[in-house]
C-alpha cells in the first residue's frame, strides 16, 4: 500500500518543490512529479535547471524518449504509464488516478485556503482507504 506524506503550509510551491526534488534525488530516489497544468510544469522544468549552479537535477517530461532512464520525470498525464514507481510528488489539488502504483507519494499543500481544504479532503480519503499517512508543516 502506498505510503503518503503531506507537506502543508507551503508558501512557495515552486521553490519548495525544487528543494524537495533535490532532496529526493540526493537520496537516489526515482520519481514522477505530477501537475495537471503543462505551463506550471514548464516553470518547474526551468526552475530545476536554475536552482543552483552546484546541483544537476536530471529531469525530462514523461513523453521524452529518455524518461525511463531519467530519475526525475515531470508529467501532466495522471493516466499515462510511468517509468518509475518509487515516488510520486503530487502538486495538484486532486488525487492522481495512478497514485497506488507508487511506493510513496508526497502531497505538497500550499498555504492557500482552497488548497488546504482540498488537502484535508484527500487526507481523509487516504485515511479511510487505510494508507499510512504522515504530516509535516513546511518551514
Amino acid at each position: 500500500m502506498t505510503r503518503i506524506d503531506f507537506h502543508s503550509n507551503v508558501a512557495d510551491k515552486l521553490n519548495y518543490s525544487c528543494r524537495l526534488i533535490r532532496k529526493a534525488h540526493a537520496a537516489n530516489c526515482k520519481m514522477v512529479v505530477y501537475h495537471h497544468d503543462r505551463a506550471w510544469l514548464q516553470r518547474l522544468n526551468e526552475a530545476l535547471w536554475t536552482l543552483t549552479e552546484a546541483d544537476f537535477l536530471p529531469h525530462v517530461m514523461l513523453s521524452d524518449p529518455l524518461s525511463a532512464m531519467t530519475p526525475i520525470v515531470l508529467s501532466h498525464d495522471e493516466h499515462a504509464a510511468c517509468p518509475h514507481h518509487e515516488l510520486l510528488i503530487n502538486l495538484t489539488a486532486a488525487t492522481p488516478a495512478n497514485f497506488t502504483q507508487f511506493q510513496r507519494m508526497i502531497e505538497v499543500i500550499s498555504a492557500d485556503d482552497a488548497d488546504k481544504l482540498a488537502g484535508r479532503e484527500r487526507y481523509r480519503h487516504y485515511q479511510q482507504q487505510g494508507h499510512t499517512l504522515t504530516h509535516s508543516v513546511a518551514k
